[in-house]
């Protein structure tokens, strides 16, 4: 199927609202996905690999879809990657992909030039790499990109991007900044560079209406979290997933469009840390947290976290969608956290407020 055509099954479903600027966003996906798969190979039956031919020759141009939050920029990449056929393609978070490739350089150390093997060996099986949320602000991976991207262009690899920032922007005031200059131009080049802008913000349309903090667990609760996670992502995602966070896995109950619904216990009650709950405020924009108890001094190290979770969160502007065992005002019950927790309870009201719901998030 078309990714145009799977737009238009779209149109059918409840809420999904025809939007002019996703469709020219489609269009240009749909064209993208024609040039792989239908010009330069009309035999779609033969195998994947001769699909997309071999490394060496010059990529179909991609897409760099930019633009505000909640315009459906990762529900487009999420549907143009879903036609595309199996074992040619590669979907991650921007910010995981650069921590595998820094692995793989680990992995390499001694190699005087290590960075042309680490894109010959993702090349070797991947024709269509799709970038959720192109964000970057650490320094080394500033350097890497030229490199890595003029590499992997050259071994004919397609880019699909969604940030909320132009090339030319990305990276903004960052240290030695004159050096990612050329990963700007290679973007440029190699990637239609598109706006989205609908003049809908769909995400934070939902939040508004939604009750960002639950103080109920019954199965009205849970019926309710699931309508609002189904009308943040409309894509259906994975349930009862499991998460690798720092090389462990996290029960996760729903994972779809940058959105994560886990139980506290799966992110609280373990050995889990700011390592844990930094990776998740950089991957997902917003998150639900099911299941959270009275904590009590019998649960602080439980508290502990929770409020380390919550930190994380606020810091990157991820929105938070709590369900809980009590009201705000009488969910610490402990002893030694009193200060920290009452912290908390200010930044999970200001999280409540349409001013932090309509703040960007900040991989």
């Amino acid at each position: 199927m078309r990714p145009i055509e799977a737009y238009t099954q779209h149109l059918g479903r409840p809420g999904f609202e025809d939007n002019p600027a996703q469709r020219i966003a489609v269009g240009a996906l749909d064209e993208i996905y024609q040039e792989l798969v239908t010009k330069r190979q009309p035999a779609i039956v033969r195998a994947t690999r001769q699909l997309f031919g071999q490394s060496g020759r010059n990529p179909v141009r991609g897409l760099y879809l930019w633009g505000g939050v909640g315009r459906g920029k990762t529900f487009l990449m999420d549907l143009f990657y879903a036609c595309l056929p199996a074992g040619v393609k590669r979907r991650s978070h921007f910010h995981r992909f650069m921590i595998d490739v820094h692995e793989r350089l680990r992995a390499l150390d001694g190699e005087k030039n290590p960075l042309p093997i680490v894109a010959a060996n993702m090349a070797a099986d991947t024709r269509v790499l799709c970038f959720d949320e192109f964000f970057v602000s650490d320094i080394a991976d500033a350097m890497l990109l030229g490199g890595l991207l003029e590499q992997l262009f050259a071994r004919g690899v397609t880019l699909i991007a969604t940030s909320n920032s132009p090339p030319s922007r990305l990276y903004h005031d960052g240290l030695q900044r004159a050096r990612f200059l050329p990963a700007v131009a290679l973007l440029e080049k190699h990637c239609q560079v598109m706006q989205l802008e609908s003049g809908k913000d769909y995400r934070l349309r939902v939040l508004e209406s939604a009750e960002i903090y639950l103080a109920s667990q019954d199965e009205q609760t849970t019926q309710k979290l699931e309508q609002y996670f189904d009308d943040m992502a409309p894509d259906a995602g994975k349930r009862s997933f499991s998460l690798i966070i720092e090389k462990r896995p996290i029960h996760a109950r729903r994972v779809a469009d940058g959105v994560l619904w886990c139980e506290f216990e799966a992110l609280c009650d373990g050995p889990r840390g700011p390592a844990d709950y930094i990776e998740i405020a950089k991957e997902f924009h917003t998150v639900v947290l099911s299941g959270v108890p009275v904590l009590t001094p019998e649960t602080e190290n439980q508290a502990r976290r929770f409020i380390a979770l919550v930190d994380e969160l606020y810091d990157r502007n991820v929105k938070l969608i709590v369900a809980a065992e009590s009201e705000l005002e009488s969910l610490y019950r402990g002893k030694r956290l009193g200060f920290e927790f009452e912290r908390t309870r200010s930044r999970l009201k200001e999280m409540q407020s349409r001013e932090y719901l309509a703040s960007p998030h900040l991989p």
